[in-house]
């Protein structure tokens, strides 16, 4: 009686998938694992910084709005704001307007604004960049296994499911990396941009609000230069 030889079995798990890949395969999914680490890394980072300023950002709006005193000694983007304001305030100019005044001190806190928000935007980049090419990593370790698997299949000339099944495992393996590491790079770089510009905006509306209030009160800056 004819025994069928039992088909070799193969070892399809994420390890031995890695293992078993050619060297270029290898390096692109140690590339893109790699981007996939720096990604979170950088969305854990900026997940607790945004926070954290999203709760400055409202103080800072809320207080000026209310025309409530602010401390330009506080800690953070709202001190540095505040600090910059009154220090636009003090050196005032009897000849220049209201308005020129208004325009100044504004001018003044936006700059400083925009000093922390170049640095919240720290890393954005990286998270646009993987976002948009490690999909295209991925597919070229694909391309570059799937190519490898058929020219195995043309020297064995052996087409079965057996010997076809872990190459083509081994090169799919790089395109489902690149989309592990691309799909969160692209949701965490729309949602930081988006919450990026909220802040702007409620930080903008508290300026315009104490740059206002400032530029009228003549008298507070007055009694500052009596007590100093």
């Amino acid at each position: 009686m004819d025994q069928i030889a039992a088909a070799p079995s193969h070892d399809l798990s994420f390890l031995s998938l890695f293992l078993q890949a050619d060297p270029i395969v290898k390096g692109v999914m140690i590339l893109l694992a790699l981007a996939s680490l720096g990604c979170w890394t950088i969305i854990l980072d900026k997940l607790l910084r945004f926070m954290t300023i999203r709760r400055q950002a409202r103080a800072f709006e809320t207080s000026a709005r209310a025309g409530a005193k602010i401390d330009p000694q506080m800690p953070g983007t709202s001190g540095r704001i505040v600090a910059a304001g009154y220090e636009a305030w003090r050196d005032q100019d009897a000849s220049e307007t209201r308005a020129e005044r208004r325009e100044r001190i504004e001018r003044a806190m936006r700059g400083a604004l925009s000093v922390d928000l170049r640095q919240l935007q720290v890393g954005l980049a990286f998270l646009a960049t993987t976002g948009s090419a490690a999909p295209f990593i991925g597919l070229f370790g694909t391309v570059w296994g799937i190519m490898n698997s058929f020219s195995a299949i043309a020297s064995s000339q052996d087409t079965s499911l057996s010997v076809v099944a872990p190459g083509i495992a081994e090169a799919l393996f790089a395109t489902a990396i690149g989309l592990v590491a691309a799909i969160p790079a692209v949701i965490a770089y729309n949602k930081l941009t988006t919450d990026l510009g909220r802040l702007q905006q409620s930080f903008a509306a508290g300026i315009a609000s104490l740059g206002d209030r400032l530029a009228r009160d003549r008298k507070l800056h007055l009694r500052s230069e009596a007590a100093e």
